[in-house]
């Protein structure tokens, strides 16, 4: 079957989608060969986007995540848009996404499911009150509260659990649909690589530049780019 036909065939789709969704809106992904991974810096991003180091170089964890976490300006692509039409169209059940740019959002879909957070939340770590990204813009070294605690971006750093309910709410998403696509990620970072074998349904589509560990499971496994994909499809 083709992509098209799947679409036509299925009653509930769940959407599952890696950093390679938002690269078509201008945002690197992070293990391509041009990716924020394969990039020159004092440290290992894994290391400078740890919990420890966040908490140790607080200011410098600041000025990479601001140089090379923010994409304000990123407008959603072809892939973000085609979904929030198959949510509309009442075939799509949920966006599962492992992204942080708030893009699916942004292009009208509604029910999203951020495992990895977004860095349009912040909170004071040490009241606990909410800021929105331009508080983290807006200020020169590291964000601070009324109070005087520090805020800190709702992403899910290294070191750090994903959030219980948000992954509750996925895995359930994924046990119940028809049809699950997944697009834009290797399917090697745990524990969100681990979620596929929680679908049960009649249809599996992988759309992904490379090769996946899951791709022989796959009915349909398309090497593309997931805009132009998702953006050819009649919905």
């Amino acid at each position: 079957m083709t992509l098209q036909e799947i679409i036509n065939d299925s009653k509930s789709i769940v959407f599952f989608g890696g950093a390679g969704v938002s690269t078509e809106s201008g945002i690197p992904d992070f293990r391509s060969t041009d990716g924020l991974y394969n990039q020159k810096y004092e440290f290992p991003p894994e290391r400078i986007l740890s919990h420890s180091y966040f908490i140790s170089h607080t200011s410098d964890f600041y000025r990479f995540y601001r140089d090379k976490m923010l994409y304000t300006k990123a407008e959603p692509n072809k892939a973000h848009k085609a979904l929030a039409k198959l949510e509309a169209a009442g075939k799509l059940k949920a966006v599962i996404t492992q992204n942080i740019d708030n893009l699916h959002q942004k292009a009208g879909s509604k029910e999203v499911y951020e495992l990895h957070g977004s860095v349009y939340r912040n909170f004071c770590m040490e009241c606990g009150k909410s800021y929105d990204i331009d508080a983290v813009i807006g200020s020169t070294d590291v964000p601070r509260c009324s109070c005087g605690g520090i805020i800190k971006p709702d992403v899910v750093l290294y070191e750090e659990n994903l959030d219980e309910n948000t992954i509750e709410k996925a895995l359930n998403a994924i046990s119940n649909c028809d049809t699950l696509i997944i697009a834009g990620t290797s399917l090697t970072v745990y524990p969100a690589a681990g979620f596929v074998r929680y679908f049960k349904g009649r249809h599996l589509v992988l759309i992904n530049r490379d090769e996946t560990p899951y791709d022989n499971h796959a009915e349909l496994v398309i090497r593309e780019k997931v805009g132009e994909v998702l953006g050819s499809l009649i919905i």
